[in-house]
């Protein structure tokens, strides 16, 4: 396991080239970052907006820029090794399609990620380099897992479409079509698992 803070643009070069060095060339990058707060817009102040934007946005950017630039090296035939194409996955979020009171700035940092989703599967498309984004609704996770247990969790869950949230493996699917040569038709893709809540 290779560590990484993706708010350090030192420590995201340096993790890159050691996964690289001890495991060849990254052909697939599923981009996950994320933060939150919880606080009304006219609340949120310069700290609680540089703490989303700098991981959500800022991060998932510079991860991606980092991966990318050595894939299209390697396509361009100007660093060692064989290239066979590229995937990158950002893992947004329906918060990114649908706004959610209380975590707005959230929500703008996932809009975010999915035009920067766009703009790079604009660029890099014709290297063979695909990049879409996920958009995974209300999954329980070791972080809020404790949540829906409570009162404001079940709430929440009674909020949904089919009164449920999603577990961690509803996404395996998606991402290994995603992954895999099978997808070399979907490029820029935004792509919701949200089980409707979105609509």
């Amino acid at each position: 396991m290779i560590e990484l803070d993706v708010t350090d643009q030192r420590s995201i070069k340096a993790a890159v080239a050691r996964a690289e060095t001890e495991v060849g060339s990254i052909d697939i990058l599923i981009n996950n970052s994320g933060v939150s707060s919880t606080q009304p817009m006219k609340d949120v102040d310069t700290d609680n907006f540089d703490f989303i934007f700098n991981t959500n946005v800022k991060g998932a950017f510079f991860v991606a820029q980092e991966v990318g630039k050595r894939m299209l090296a390697r396509a361009k035939g100007s660093a060692p090794g064989n290239y066979t194409g590229g995937r990158i996955i950002n893992i947004a979020s329906m918060a990114g399609l649908k706004v959610l009171p209380q975590i707005g700035v959230y929500c703008m940092s996932k809009a975010a990620v999915i035009q920067m989703t766009k703009a790079f599967a604009v660029e890099w498309g014709k290297f063979g380099i695909n990049v879409n984004a996920i958009c995974p609704g209300y999954i329980d996770t070791e972080i809020n897992h404790h949540h829906w247990q409570t009162e404001q969790g079940q709430k929440l869950v009674q909020m949904l479409p089919r009164k449920r949230i999603g577990q961690p493996q509803d996404l395996d699917a998606l991402l290994v079509m995603l992954c895999s040569d099978q997808s070399h038709f979907i490029n820029g893709a935004v792509i919701a698992a949200d089980d409707g809540f979105a609509l």
